[in-house]
């Protein structure tokens, strides 16, 4: 059994906030555990909690297809959210809930290792990117010690407001781009101050 795989058993037993009570089922994420590229998206929503899975709705199908444009698949990347279970009516997750499964993101993060973690959505966002609106900072890669943050918005925001489909496809179109970069990082110490990336 590997970490990630020991970290999955203890999400699913968590009952750290209330969300723990009403799920199907909890959904700690997927993918390589070598991953260059973690995608971190929200909270589970009605499919993810039933298939114990992330991105398993239309939004997941659209980042599919955003990751084929690319020439990846999602069995490439690793996927996950900043909380592990539904909330009710898929609502957006509270400060708390937020809280009690960041150390379970900070644990993914850690075993991981990806030289890219591109953020879905503000709430995600908000934890690298502080004080500021996504629609000011997506598509903008910021590099904190040898990673890179990269915010875009969530695949489900282009399907519900179609004027940011084409945006959310370009930002995903920098990422070979911004992972060259990466790799030209290597393991450096973190810095003391977040440096924005001149990429484009």
């Amino acid at each position: 059994m590997t970490l990630l795989t020991e970290l999955y058993e203890e999400i699913a037993a968590c009952q750290r906030c209330e969300l723990g009570k009403g799920r199907t089922q909890a959904v700690p994420g997927e993918g390589p555990e070598n991953a260059e590229i973690m995608f971190i998206g929200e909270a589970p929503g009605f499919h993810e909690d039933r298939q114990g899975r992330p991105f398993v709705g239309a939004a997941g199908k659209f980042l599919e297809e955003l990751l084929a444009n690319i020439g990846l698949t999602r069995d490439e990347v690793y996927i996950c959210n900043v909380i592990k279970c539904r909330p009710p009516g898929n609502r957006d997750p509270l400060s708390d809930e937020i809280s009690a499964c960041r150390p379970f993101l900070d644990k993914q993060i850690e075993l991981v290792r990806p030289r890219l973690i591109v953020t879905l959505g503000r709430f995600s966002m908000a934890r690298y990117f502080p004080n500021t609106q996504i629609t000011r900072v997506h598509g903008q890669p910021k590099r904190i010690g040898g990673r890179i943050y990269y915010p875009m918005f969530h695949p489900a925001a282009a399907l519900h407001q179609p004027k940011w489909r084409s945006v959310v496809k370009e930002d995903m179109l920098k990422i070979p781009q911004i992972l060259k970069g990466a790799e030209q990082l290597g393991e450096a110490e973190p810095l003391e101050q977040a440096e924005q990336l001149s990429l484009f």
